[in-house]
């Protein structure tokens, strides 16, 4: 395995250590890696950990990952392949909830009829992008960014803004989102709801708990939409089948 630094995380230590095995021989040009799930039993890591290495990897193009079957080997690394690792799309989400859930609490006590009125449009925006597959998550920005604002501390505001421009600027980060997107992985109105709920009612314990429910969600969609979007291609060949069949014994 690839030496462990004191300060990597362990995401990096795995795609390391992937990247030495490919260069190996141990997985040949057009060869599958193993499974999630084979890959953080052997290296004693998590799924979110494993998906974060094979995304670092894939960004670097040295593997192509196919959706329902794997992750496939496209390339030997060569002598400049040494891995620049950015901030992955979960660890910015975690951080966002940190610095989010508390900006709400805070928002939730300063808050302007105006403010609220304004984060009430971009909800509805945010339920007609929704609708557009080619739709951007411009609205989702502005809705949290509008509570930044809302806490009257442009400390707050910045660091906000600044999570939101390394999802676009981090390769590894934009490309799982990119992923989330295929996947039909969208921001839930429902969640935004109940943000804005609370904080038209002046509830600081309500308006956290809500941005933290809304953002572990968003944790869980990163996690899941390779699986989600294989499970939905699965029922679409279930179906042709049953079509064909039914079409066969007519």
């Amino acid at each position: 395995m690839a030496n462990i630094q004191p300060n990597d995380r362990l995401y990096q230590d795995l795609a390391r250590a992937l990247i030495e095995e490919i260069s190996s021989g141990r997985y040949p040009v057009g060869s599958r890696l193993p499974a999630e799930r084979e890959l953080a039993a052997r290296f004693e890591v998590s799924r979110p950990t494993v998906r974060e290495a094979i995304i670092a990897l894939e960004v670097q193009n040295l593997v192509e990952v196919r959706i329902g079957s794997g992750a496939y080997v496209k390339r030997l690394p060569g002598d400049e392949d040494r891995p620049g690792f950015d901030v992955t799309a979960f660890e910015l989400t975690e951080a966002r909830l940190l610095f989010e859930s508390e900006a709400a609490a805070l928002a939730a006590t300063q808050i302007t009829k105006a403010e609220l009125q304004e984060i009430e449009a971009l909800v509805q925006q945010i339920a007609i992008e929704n609708q557009d597959p080619n739709g951007t998550e411009k609205a989702d920005r502005e809705f949290h960014l509008a509570i930044a604002r809302a806490t009257r501390n442009l400390a707050v505001y910045k660091v906000i803004e600044q999570l939101w421009d390394m999802r676009a600027s981090s390769a590894e980060a934009a490309l799982l989102h990119e992923k989330a997107r295929h996947a039909n992985v969208k921001p839930v109105v429902a969640e935004h709801t109940a943000i804005l709920d609370a904080l038209r009612a002046g509830d600081s314990h309500a308006a956290r708990a809500a941005m933290r429910v809304h953002l572990s969600a968003v944790l869980d969609g990163l996690l899941f939409a390779t699986e989600e979007r294989a499970l939905a291609e699965a029922r679409r060949a279930t179906q042709a089948k049953r079509e064909r069949y039914a079409r066969a014994t007519a």
